[in-house]
């Protein structure tokens, strides 16, 4: 359907959020698709590929100044092929693409903006281009009239220049560490360095602003620290426990609701870009988690609960599956829906509550943040919690305890105040592999709390994704409205696969360890690169892509081949396959200097090597759930992220659970070592006192 005035476009007919955004658009928009290729090819039309998501700030501004302009639109229908893609439902497509504005721009981002030729290749790209000149950079319609004339005027030329574009995309997506080593012990302490040297030691994170939260690397640190401890400051751990203090305690945590902004414009986690991604709380609720474990923090454990709470609340559809992400603005205004004036406090908490609310969230008549693109909106506060407890308590005659408690109160009901505003919007798309984080999240924090729901949500996630995205063996990528479509991609099978290992240790159910296997064996038959070892983005057979990506690098999830080296390990220790294990060593020696020199991009690979150096240690409980319950709680209270922990009835077909079939009616959990076994504790105290040797 092609776009008539004040009609609709072809992208009416699509599921994703994003699209639907641009259906009214008076560009002539087509879906990433054979249909818009083949007319480019018929009329020799260039390609307009724009990419993006529907919580990017920056892809609205551009939608509204230059997309939902008439005068615009016109000249993108005359001289190109438009094509609209979301990147979180084609994130194959923007990988291959952001290499090319990356490689000719040496920056990237979104909205990404890449001209094609008919069969694909790049020729021109850049990011956001304003509606006119502005600040270094050329108006959008001067970018369209310029590069209409040269592919009408220096055809030949444009042609020879996608060929070398293509040609460097090809040989960057065959890019293999210079020197291919297995990871050793003073490569991970070389790793901690790296991190040491771009350490914020007052605010936490690494580097300079903005700031992502990059939860791989945090778990790192935190393997690498229970493994081989550190001497000297900051510790690996120390850093972690400052980074997660810092960030709860600013403005990119919700103060209110809970859960997490994507990343920090500032050094001290202050400001943040307002939208909330499923795959970023998803993380950080286990890196606090795992945290709390290490150090015993109790605070942690808030923060473990209110992000849950925020995706059950505010992201999990009722047929189990969770939604991606949700927007920053409203109303048109980046963060309209989550800052706040005094004026506004005190008039729903009254005068004395509103001022302990203000003095204890900082919020100021000067204010902490102000859109640019809307300075009428004036000046707001972003929700910290930057004031000690104890000094706010000592100000108001009240003890700790009764602080705390009144402002849970004052939350409360200021939450409820903000419910009733107009809500960001809400992309409610499912990601498989967005899910197997999510799936994880809920099953570990689930599982080592000791909480029943969460577990139930996780295995409700399963079961929802089961029914819905796994089709003859195979998954697909998205789902909304009923349909399920796009080919599953190498992480929406590793990141799942992961999720199915941590709800199988929250449950006990050996079905779910089961399908984590088949995801394995579909990801060695469909993805699995014969030449390199590791595996592709993509599976055999992808027809509409200019190149097949093997994705090393993490982004603000884990790297594809990182989170597969894990599960290979996993399952390869699970089911006594040492060529699976084997394979993810493979993948983490081929990361090479790149886990030395680059740490920051390798979290999950380096995950996977803390995997390979650690001790291989078993631990195997047997018995009936009741019996079983003493040892698997004092297990949940322990951090040993390299322990293969196998929970059952002892009739399992897993090798651990070989001739350990306990007393009817008892449970006995063996300590092992490489297979190698201690005498079964009967009791949890014999257990701590085994433990406590290892």
């Amino acid at each position: 359907m092609p776009h008539e005035p004040g009609g609709v476009n072809r992208l009416a007919g699509e599921t994703s959020p994003y699209l639907l955004q641009h259906a009214h658009n008076p560009v002539d928009w087509y879906p990433w698709g054979e249909e818009a290729f083949a007319r480019a090819r018929a009329e020799n039309l260039p390609i307009l590929l724009s990419v993006g998501y529907s919580s990017c700030h920056w892809c609205h501004v551009m939608a509204h100044e230059s997309f939902e302009n008439d005068t615009t639109a016109d000249l993108m229908n005359r001289w190109f092929v438009n094509i609209k893609v979301d990147r979180e439902e084609r994130p194959d497509v923007d990988a291959v693409y952001m290499n090319a504005v990356q490689a000719l721009t040496g920056r990237g981002g979104w909205p990404m903006t890449v001209f094609l030729t008919p069969d694909l290749r790049p020729f021109y790209a850049g990011t956001y281009f304003p509606p006119e000149d502005r600040h270094g950079l050329p108006g959008f319609p001067r970018v369209l009239e310029a590069l209409h004339n040269v592919w009408e005027t220096e055809h030949e030329r444009i042609l020879a220049q996608a060929e070398g574009i293509t040609d460097h995309l090809r040989q960057a997506a065959n890019r293999v560490a210079a020197e291919s080593a297995p990871i050793t012990p003073s490569m991970a302490t070389a790793a901690v360095e790296g991190f040491r040297a771009t350490f914020d030691a007052t605010w936490g994170g690494f580097g300079q602003a903005p700031k992502f939260p990059s939860p791989s690397n945090l778990e790192f640190l935190l393997f690498h620290h229970s493994r081989a401890g550190w001497e000297g400051t900051p510790t690996p751990l120390g850093m972690v426990l400052v980074t997660l203090h810092c960030m709860a305690s600013g403005g990119m945590y919700d103060q209110l609701g809970g859960g997490f902004a994507r990343y920090s414009v500032d050094e001290r986690w202050l400001v943040p870009h307002f939208e909330k991604m499923l795959y970023d709380n998803a993380q950080l609720a286990r890196a606090y988690l795992h945290a709390y474990q290490m150090s015993g923090d109790i605070s942690f454990v808030r923060i473990v609960r209110d992000t849950l709470g925020y995706l059950e609340r505010e992201m999990l559809d009722p047929e189990g599956g969770f939604y991606a992400a949700q927007d920053a603005d409203s109303e048109g205004i980046e963060g309209k829906f989550f800052v706040w004036t005094p004026a506004e406090v005190v008039a729903e908490l009254g005068e004395d509550d509103g001022a302990l609310f203000c003095q204890f969230f900082g919020v100021t008549g000067e204010g902490n943040f102000r859109d640019p693109h809307h300075p009428e909106f004036g000046s707001r506060s972003v929700l910290t919690r930057w004031r000690e407890a104890d000094d706010v308590a000592r100000e108001h005659g009240l003890s700790r305890g009764d602080l705390l408690a009144k402002i849970d109160g004052l939350r409360a009901r200021m939450l409820a105040v903000r419910d009733r505003r107009v809500r960001p919007g809400l992309d409610d798309k499912v990601l498989t592999s967005w899910n197997g984080l999510a799936l994880a999240a809920f099953a570990d924090c689930g599982r080592v709390l000791g909480d029943a729901r969460l577990i139930g949500i996780a295995a409700a996630n399963a079961a929802f994704v089961r029914d819905r995205l796994w089709s003859d063996g195979r998954l697909l990528h998205t789902y909304k409205l009923g349909i399920a479509k796009v080919d599953g991609m190498l992480e929406d099978y590793a990141f799942y696969g992961l999720g199915l290992v941590e709800l199988y240790r929250a449950t006990c159910d050996i079905a779910h360890l089961e399908w984590a296997r088949e995801l394995f064996e579909v990801m060695l038959s469909r993805f699995a690169d014969a030449e390199r070892g590791g595996f592709f983005e993509t599976a055999e057979g992808s027809e509409d892509l200019l190149v097949r990506n093997r994705p090393l690098f993490d982004q603000a999830t884990p790297g594809g081949n990182g989170a597969a080296a894990q599960l290979a390990i996993w399952l390869g220790r699970y089911y006594g396959r040492p060529e699976w294990e084997a394979i993810g060593a493979d993948i983490v020696a081929s990361a090479g200097k790149f886990l030395t020199e680059m740490p920051s991009g390798f979290g999950s690979t380096l995950l996977a090597g803390e995997l390979l150096l650690a001790p291989r240690q078993e631990l195997v409980i047997v018995g009936e759930p009741e019996a079983r319950a003493q040892f698997e709680r004092l297990v949940a209270g322990t951090f040993r992220p390299w322990v293969v922990f196998a929970p059952g009835r002892g009739d399992e077909p897993l090798p651990l659970f070989e001739g350990r079939t306990p007393p009817s009616g008892k449970a006995l959990a063996y300590v092992c070592e490489d297979m190698v076994c201690a005498l079964p504790a009967q009791d949890a105290d014999e257990l701590r006192v085994q433990l406590a040797k290892r």
